[in-house]
This record gives structure tokens, sequence and C-alpha cells, in this order.
């Protein structure tokens, strides 16, 4: 099959960091930042970043009808940190005027863990990911507070006071994580939503 092209949302966050990730795995990656980006690839990466920016700049940029259709028409996208917000139904501590593409049947809490200074480090297994537990970075991140029932929950933390929260979900071709595996140099994950997009192409 061709080399999958999956874009990265590049309004705002660590949009470098999942290009080279992906084209570390095999796929074509680009940076999206227009309409015209959107159509010439066959999956999207929502990186961290700040939801409440990316939120305003995806009205801006008019990308957000362009994307909520993609998604509609089973266009695989993944969102990491602040992604994951992008991706929930319902957004616990968001901005009153946030929005996002609401893709998955969850309901997330923006900064759960704590401010920057709470950033941590911790070991997440992962269903359907091979070769032990995760190394997962979480920076200012979200948990999911609650789950549909189309949504399945791929890894919770295992340690420390926030031991059970989910942080890795999947709802047919949306993935999302709290943490970002962009920054681990941990391919696995990247490699997983290639085989994704490759899946659904």
């Amino acid at each position: 099959m061709a080399v999958p092209v999956i874009g990265v949302l590049a309004l705002q966050g660590d949009v470098r960091e999942h290009v080279a990730a992906l084209a570390g795995v095999g796929a074509d990656a680009r940076p999206v930042r227009r309409p015209g980006e959107l159509d010439a690839v066959d999956g999207l990466v929502v990186p961290g970043g700040e939801s409440t920016t990316i939120s305003k700049l995806v009205d801006i940029f008019e990308m957000r009808e362009p994307i909520d259709k993609r998604i509609a028409a089973g266009m695989p996208v993944y969102g990491s940190c602040a992604g994951m917000i992008m991706l929930a139904a319902e957004v616990l501590d968001g901005c009153p005027d946030q929005r996002g593409f609401a893709g998955v049947d969850m309901t997330v809490r923006r900064n759960a863990f704590g401010r920057q200074v709470d950033s941590f480090e911790a070991p997440v297994a992962l269903t359907g990911v091979d070769g032990g537990p995760f190394h997962a970075v979480f920076i200012r991140a979200p948990w999911v507070e609650r789950v549909g029932p189309d949504v399945e929950v791929l890894g919770r933390v295992t340690e420390g006071p926030a031991a059970g929260r989910i942080v890795a979900v999947r709802q047919g071709n949306l993935l999302a994580t709290s943490f970002h595996p962009e920054l681990t140099g941990d391919l696995r994950l990247h490699r997983s939503f290639v085989e994704l997009v490759r899946a659904a192409s």
C-alpha cells in the first residue's frame, strides 16, 4: 500500500515532534494549517499545546468545519494532551467559549493533574501496544472522567495519587492520550496510529 499521508494540526503546540515521530515510523508526515492541506491527508494528529488557544485558532484558520466533516466521514485522528481535550464530547474546567471536535463520547477534566509544576512521568500499560508499559510524560495533562459505551479504555495510570485514572482511549478511528508520546522517543503509539490510518484508507 502507498505510504499513508498524516497531517499534524500546526496551529499551536508540539507540531515538529509529532511530524518527526510519524516520519520515523514510515508515514508521509506534514503540517496542516489550511482546509486545502487537510484535503490531502489520510489521518490527522492534534498535538499537545494549549487547548483554549487551539480552539480559537481552529476558528481563525477556518478549520473547524472541515475537520468535523472529515471526522464524521471516518478520518482517523489521534489527539495527545490538548488534542485529547479537543476530541472530547465534554470538557470540565475549560473556558466557557472553548469548543472542540466532540468526536469521542467522553468527559475530560482539563489540567486534571495540576499545573506545569505538577508535571510528571509514569508507566502506563496500553492495550494493543506490545513491548511493556509506556513511559508516559504528563504536562498539565487532562484525565478522562467518563466514557460512553462505544469508547474503549486503552490505558490507566497504575501508581501514585492518580492511580486508576483513564489516560488513553479509542472510539472507532479516534485515538486519544493524556500524555505526550512524541516527547519520549518511544514510537510505538505513533506506529499503531499509522496502522490505524492504513487500515482505514
